[in-house]
């Protein structure tokens, strides 16, 4: 039993945790603090091929924005949109939009429809050796390749199952399997380097890779590989072939190109919002520019392809 000297020794102790209390529920604990526009961390999921404009996007975005964080994964298109579904990521950069059975049930699941558009616009650049005797392409000839009907070899990133798979599936192979002789490589740099050393074979990149004259790494591969030239499918003039290019993309005379689309699960204002808004206005659509790209915001109209 605690004296009465006790008692008198422990008051201030007793009136100090009171105040604690006091304070404490007056004051709860805040929620952790919602990402905005400019500060806070999301993660995003990218297609593996759209690496090198993508890290050039998030290197000036957060250089502006000190107080955010966004952490990027390079994958498969499929683990993009898996990553998307299971909420790891809310933001997600890849070669197509959502299906309507997609869109279907994310406003099931979320209660709202995920935001996508296209941000930019792609090739597919086919790369041969700097020796081939072969440098133009007609699609049914791509076909051929892609399909086995032809057995010289075929090169492209099998390991990440990129976009640029799918979209040569459905546009050049279409339900046929791709052939034996169709190689896989661990990543769109192994395809430059596989091209190089093999006279024979085709490789397929996303321009994106190769095509930036201005960047001394993509200079020194350009150095080790030829573009291959492709037959124009809406051209007026009948035999006109033309290799990737911002121009040739816009005027829809190299017929290989493919979007860029974000995807955006965010229902608020949040920094998914603020990276959209920095990739949609001047300073984003100019780095894809610079990409060599042909940035889909800035007034540009495309017309549409064949294979689209």
């Amino acid at each position: 039993m605690l004296s009465s000297n006790n008692l008198v020794t422990m008051r201030p102790f007793l009136i100090g945790w009171i105040y604690v209390l006091l304070l404490a529920s007056c004051n709860p604990t805040p929620e952790k603090t919602r990402d905005t526009p400019n500060s806070g961390l999301i993660r995003i999921s990218v297609e593996e091929s759209f690496r090198p404009f993508m890290e050039e996007q998030l290197k000036v975005f957060l250089a502006s924005n000190p107080e955010a964080q966004i952490e990027a994964s390079y994958k498969s298109e499929i683990d993009c949109f898996k990553d998307l579904a299971n909420d790891s990521t809310r933001m997600i950069f890849v070669t197509r939009g959502l299906t309507k059975q997609e869109q279907v049930a994310y406003k099931k699941s979320l209660s709202f429809n995920p935001n996508f558009a296209i941000l930019a616009y792609n090739a597919v650049a086919v790369l041969i050796h700097k020796s081939a005797k072969d440098s133009v392409f007609s699609l049914e000839a791509l076909s051929q390749r892609l399909t086995g009907k032809s057995n010289k070899e075929v090169v492209m990133d099998g390991n990440n199952l990129t976009g640029i798979i799918r979209f040569l599936k459905d546009s050049l192979a279409k339900d046929i399997p791709l052939g034996k002789n169709v190689v896989s490589a661990k990543g769109s740099r192994e395809v430059i380097d596989y091209i190089a050393t093999h006279d024979d074979a085709i490789g397929f990149v996303g321009m994106n890779w190769i095509g930036d004259g201005y960047d001394p790494a993509q200079v020194e591969l350009r150095k080790k590989v030829k573009l291959g030239l492709v037959e124009c499918t809406q051209c007026i003039e009948k035999g006109y072939f033309s290799k990737p290019s911002p121009a040739t993309i816009s005027k829809a005379q190299y017929p290989l190109t493919l979007p860029i689309y974000y995807i955006l699960k965010e229902n608020a204002a949040g920094l998914g919002t603020g990276f959209l808004n920095f990739l949609s206005l001047e300073r984003g659509q100019l780095i894809f520019k610079r990409s060599f790209l042909v940035p889909a915001k800035m007034g540009f109209k495309k017309r549409n392809s064949l294979l689209e």
